[in-house]
C-alpha cells in the first residue's frame, strides 16, 4: 500500500482517559471514535470478534481470510489462530497517524504508553475502522479498510459502497474500497460494482470496479461484464471487460459473445 500524507508530528492533546486498561469488559459509551480520540496522543488499542474464517498469527503481515484466494500465511510454521482481530492506532496531535491490525497471538509490548479499550462489538469497531478510511489522509486509512470487513456479523458492503462512489476517501482508499466490495459475498454487491462503472466519473476507480466485478462467482458478474463490454460508451472499459470475460473462457456465454464481437455482430 502507498503511504498517505499527513504524518506530521506536531502538538499533543491533553489525554481524558487513564492509561492503562479500561477495564476488562467492553469499552464504555456508544461511539467508538469518542473513546479514542479522548485518549489523547500515544497508542490506543483495542479488539473485536473476528468473523468466521479470518485467522492469523498475532503477525499483521500474515492475515488471511481461510476461504478467500490470494491470502496467504507469511509464516506457515505457525498456527494460524482465529481471533481475536487486533487494532493499535497511533494518534498525535488528535489525528490517527497510523493502524497496525493483526489477528490471534498477543499485544506488541510498546515503550510508549498506551491506552487499551479492551474487547468492543465489531460493528462498533468497523464503523470507527470506516470513520478513519472515509475521512483519514494518513496511512491509517489505507489501512483501515481490510479489518473492517472481518469483524463478526459485520455488514460492510453499504459502507465500502459509499467509500467507492466517492466522498473525502482518498484515490488508492476508495480503490481498495472497490477490490473489498468486490469480495463480499452476494447479488448486492455485484449491483453495487455495476452502478461504480456506470456513475462513477474517475476512469481508473471504474477499471477497478470491473476488475472487482471479473472476480465474482455468480452469474449475474458475467451477464453485468458482457453488458460493460457491449454498451459502455468508454472503449478503454469495453475493453477492460472484454479482457477479463476472456479470462472466464470456459463459460458458454463468454464464447458466444466473444464469438459476436470477433464476427462483428457486437
Amino acid at each position: 500500500m502507498t503511504p498517505g500524507a499527513g504524518r506530521r508530528w506536531g502538538r499533543g492533546v491533553a489525554a481524558a482517559l487513564v492509561l492503562g486498561s479500561v477495564g476488562a469488559g467492553e469499552a464504555g459509551g456508544q461511539d467508538l471514535w469518542s473513546d479514542v480520540h479522548a485518549a489523547g496522543d500515544g497508542y490506543v488499542r483495542f479488539e473485536y470478534e473476528a468473523r468466521p474464517g479470518a485467522c492469523g498469527n498475532g503477525d499483521g503481515a500474515s492475515v488471511r481470510l481461510i476461504a478467500r484466494e490470494g491470502w496467504r500465511a507469511a509464516n506457515r510454521a505457525r498456527p494460524c489462530e482465529e481471533g481475536p482481530v487486533r487494532i493499535e492506532l497511533r494518534l498525535f496531535d488528535g489525528v490517527v497517524q497510523d493502524l497496525d491490525v493483526h489477528v490471534g497471538g498477543a499485544w506488541r509490548a510498546r515503550s510508549r504508553a498506551t491506552v487499551d479499550l479492551g474487547r468492543v462489538e465489531p460493528d462498533r469497531a468497523a464503523d470507527l475502522l470506516f470513520r478513519i478510511a472515509e475521512s483519514s489522509v494518513t496511512r491509517a486509512a489505507e489501512r483501515a479498510l481490510f479489518p473492517a470487513t472481518i469483524g463478526r456479523d459485520v455488514r460492510a458492503w453499504p459502507r465500502l459502497l459509499s467509500i467507492a462512489r466517492g466522498g473525502a476517501a482518498l484515490p488508492d482508499v476508495r480503490r481498495q474500497a472497490v477490490f473489498w466490495l468486490g469480495q463480499e459475498a452476494g447479488e448486492r454487491a455485484t449491483e453495487g460494482l455495476v452502478s461504480i462503472i456506470e456513475d462513477e466519473s474517475e476512469i481508473e476507480v471504474r477499471e477497478h470496479a470491473i476488475f472487482a466485478l471479473s472476480q465474482r462467482d455468480e452469474p449475474g458478474a458475467v451477464e453485468a461484464l458482457i453488458h460493460v463490454a457491449r454498451e459502455n460508451p468508454e472503449p478503454i472499459l469495453r475493453r477492460r471487460a472484454i479482457f477479463w470475460l476472456g479470462q472466464r473462457g470456459d463459460d458458454p456465454r463468454v464464447i458466444d459473445f466473444l464469438e459476436e464481437i470477433l464476427r462483428g455482430d457486437g
